[in-house]
């Protein structure tokens, strides 16, 4: 990847982060640490990767995307905002009651939204449904879906995994965001998945192993799973949860919480000076 476009996409995933305080801070309540764990991918999804229009957001050749882990719903909408689907500036509107922006993804009322997710270990079907759905059309759109370490406890996440490689279902490709957190401590101590990558593969899948904050690594992770043909592709990334935030960053605290004013002011600091730095 040439220097300036990661420097550009860096930019990006940098507004997408403050955007997902933004959101937090005025809600006062929503999933800050896994959102920002994701950005850095979300970015490079639907600024690099994915066929998808703002202006045509129901367009049937798009690309799908599926945020199963639905709780990380404020990284989808700042990416989503920043892409053009609906003003940023309704970031603040997050989780209000007379917002479109709620808590959870909703197709029914937020632009660019593919699929309605929030109970645990769905959303993968979902995707699963889409990606057949392409190979029985023979359309050549292809399906992406983000799933939390923790949320491959659930065991409807192996069900669809066997479905995936038993239909041999190319055009999907399965994002695992390893931040090793989930809400009640690291994800051994809770309820252990490791070795992950392994048993992505004994399940039939094509599987690549990378750090999910590094755009190069990100993008020949993409194309090698663009490149493999008759089994699923599963991308199992290693992050930071908080990622971004100094103090957010591997404190399973900031799970669930949101920034007060001054943990605000301090979070945004931080993502402007790295904005200003990227700038220079």
């Amino acid at each position: 990847m040439e220097n300036a476009e990661k420097k550009q996409l860096k930019k990006i995933a940098c507004n997408v982060r403050k955007g997902i305080i933004e959101g937090t801070f005025n809600a006062k309540s929503g999933h800050p640490g896994g959102s920002l764990s994701i950005a850095d991918v979300l970015t490079y999804l639907y600024f690099k990767e994915m066929n998808v229009d703002p202006k045509d957001p129901k367009n049937e050749k798009r690309d799908r995307f599926v945020l199963s882990k639905g709780h990380a719903a404020p990284a989808l909408y700042a990416t989503l905002a920043h892409k053009g689907f609906f003003p940023v500036e309704d970031l603040k509107t997050l989780r209000k009651s007379d917002s479109y922006l709620q808590g959870h993804p909703n197709m029914n009322y937020v632009p660019g939204v593919d699929m309605s997710t929030g109970s645990l270990g769905q959303g993968i079907s979902a995707a699963c449904g889409f990606a057949l759905a392409s190979k029985i059309e023979n359309d050549s759109f292809r399906v992406y879906t983000v799933l939390g370490d923790g949320e491959i406890q659930e065991g409807q996440v192996w069900e669809a995994a066997m479905f995936a490689a038993a239909k041999k279902l190319d055009t999907l490709t399965v994002i695992v965001d390893n931040n090793n957190l989930q809400i009640d401590g690291s994800i051994e101590e809770v309820n252990s998945p490791y070795p992950i990558p392994e048993k992505f593969a004994s399940f039939g899948f094509n599987v690549i192993e990378i750090n999910g904050h590094c755009f190069d690594e990100i993008e020949a992770a993409f194309n090698q799973a663009k490149a493999c043909k008759g089994k699923p592709t599963a991308i199992v990334m290693t992050t930071v949860k908080g990622k971004g935030v100094s103090f957010m960053e591997n404190q399973v605290s900031w799970h669930g919480s949101a920034p007060n004013k001054e943990q605000y002011d301090i979070a945004m600091a931080e993502l402007d000076n790295a904005l200003k730095e990227l700038e220079a």
